[in-house]
């Protein structure tokens, strides 16, 4: 008899408490390695949304988190990270169990990329120019200028599902750094770390109101926060056309916007290339977190002179990755997140066939024993693609690559930039100064010279082109959280040594 599985419960977070959705319904999280129910979470309607944003306004309006010093909002985002870390098994678990995550990635990068980010943050809080004082001027006249950075007010960011726990952090710890107040609604098929997060943060201090979440269907909560007058900013990431979708509804407002949407990053492997750390590099670029990363490297653009050889090296390697349970430690790669992006990737390796692409490896579902039901999908190479094929042009968010051949450095930059998307880009090359200069000729707001998926706390990221707009992580995160304010003080005290008001009154 097969033994039951726990099915664990979560509500809503709303003003520091945990709340059921009015409406009485929930959602079920489905765990991708065993297709069964691991979670049902409250599934918040319009009113819960209401409710949280008024929360978040009110705290923010109170001036119980806003109005704290630097050091103060610093101290906790520090203790955050603390709690993050005590906790880190219980998070690695939640996130693997509705994502598919490998807890080998969580426990090695998630966990201590989001530590590392609020202690950063924590560091950039403290630093910010919070006031700036401007030269003075010989004209018009003597005074005091200042620049003043502020909060911006209420924050509603929608996170994914691919990376819900990193992406939500890099969204709440600058927010909260500068003072603002943050709803949070995460993927419906992955809010549990989310959830936990904001139990944590609680316990660190985060007064009640400042962070909310709430979990439900994009297309009715997510579009009600996106266009409510309350929320001063939204912060989105996931695919290009919610993203045009997020920019409509946001104009009825006027609202502030950090998009990071799709990409189909390209990475340019040069003659002279070290193919001993290119090949495992090109792997780990494509097959991360089974391909389910926005800025993988998709398209691999290999030289004439070595083209078989990557491609046949590329294959054997991609054979030894080990496919099956995430909670093993040993699991190199998990499922894909739920049937319908299984099907999604199937649908897309058959357009690759047929449009003539070679098929080098992979293609299929992968069936692991013991977790037949599981969406899993072999490592899949194509070759032979052209930048037309759909499945170089489209993203299709899975451990499927696309290798374009080329003759000349100028080919491959022209292929490179040849797409709508500019999130990221990369070059393999023993010739540093090389790589560097065809750096700056890829359109695309993340560069890696012989690495890939490298984040850094103090680096910022963001796209180019239809990858989006704004900046995470980094002190410039922290402008995108604030507001600029001008003040200034005349410092001349009559009348009769004010000639403009002469202009007026004659």
């Amino acid at each position: 008899m097969k033994a039951s599985v726990q099915i664990l419960e979560f509500p809503l977070y709303i003003n520091g408490e945990w709340k059921p959705a009015i409406n009485g319904e929930t959602i079920e999280v489905v765990n991708p390695a065993t297709g069964e129910v691991a979670a049902k979470v409250a599934k918040a309607g319009k009113a819960d949304v209401e409710e949280a944003v008024a929360s978040a306004r009110c705290a923010f309006d109170s001036g119980v988190w806003s109005k704290k010093s630097p050091q103060e909002r610093a101290d906790v985002l520090v203790q955050f990270g603390n709690k993050i870390m005590e906790h880190a098994e219980e998070l690695g678990y939640l996130e693997s169990i509705s994502s598919g995550a490998t807890v080998r990635r969580i426990s090695n990068l998630d966990i201590l990329s989001i530590v590392d980010l609020l202690q950063q943050t924590a560091k950039f809080t403290v630093e910010y120019p919070y006031v700036e004082s401007l030269p003075t001027l010989p004209f018009p006249g003597p005074s005091n200028n200042q620049v003043w950075r502020e909060p911006l007010g209420v924050v509603a960011a929608v996170t994914p599902w691919n990376f819900p726990m990193i992406l939500a952090m890099w969204k709440l710890a600058p927010a909260l750094a500068m003072g603002n107040s943050i709803v949070i609604k995460p993927a419906s098929n992955t809010p549990l770390s989310t959830l936990k997060l904001a139990e944590l943060a609680a316990e660190a201090g985060i007064p009640a109101g400042v962070f909310n979440v709430v979990s439900g269907p994009g297309a009715s909560i997510g579009e009600v926060l996106v266009t409510h007058p309350s929320v001063d900013k939204v912060a989105f990431t996931g695919s290009t056309d919610v993203g045009r979708r997020i920019m409509q509804l946001a104009s009825g407002t006027v609202k502030r916007l950090t998009l990071e949407l799709g990409g189909k990053s390209p990475a340019i492997v040069l003659p002279d290339a070290d193919l001993d750390i290119t090949i495992p590099g090109i792997l780990f670029g494509f097959l991360t977190h089974s391909g389910q990363v926005c800025e993988s490297g998709t398209r691999v653009l290999v030289h004439d002179s070595i083209y078989e050889q990557v491609i046949k090296q590329l294959s054997e390697l991609a054979g030894s990755i080990k496919i099956g349970n995430p909670l093993d430690i040993e699991t190199g790669m998990g499922p894909l997140v739920s049937k319908q992006q299984l099907e999604s990737v199937l649908s897309y390796i058959e357009s690759g066939i047929q449009e003539g692409a070679r098929l080098v490896c992979g293609g299929k579902r992968r069936i692991v024993e013991g977790f037949e039901n599981g969406y899993y999908i072999e490592p899949t190479i194509f070759a032979d693609v052209h930048n037309d094929m759909k499945i170089a042009r489209e993203e299709i968010f899975g451990p499927v690559l696309s290798v374009i051949r080329y003759s000349t450095v100028e080919e491959a930059i022209d292929i490179a930039n040849n797409t709508i998307y500019g999130l990221a880009g990369g070059i393999w090359s023993k010739d540093v100064n090389k790589a560097m200069k065809i750096a700056r000729e890829l359109k695309a707001g993340t560069i890696w010279i012989n690495d890939w998926h490298m984040m850094r706390s103090d680096a910022p990221f963001g796209g180019y082109k239809q990858s989006g707009f704004g900046r995470e992580l980094g002190r410039h995160a922290l402008d995108e959280y604030s507001q600029i304010k001008h003040v200034h003080c005349s410092l001349v005290p009559e009348v009769s040594q004010r000639p403009w008001y002469q202009m007026l009154l004659g």
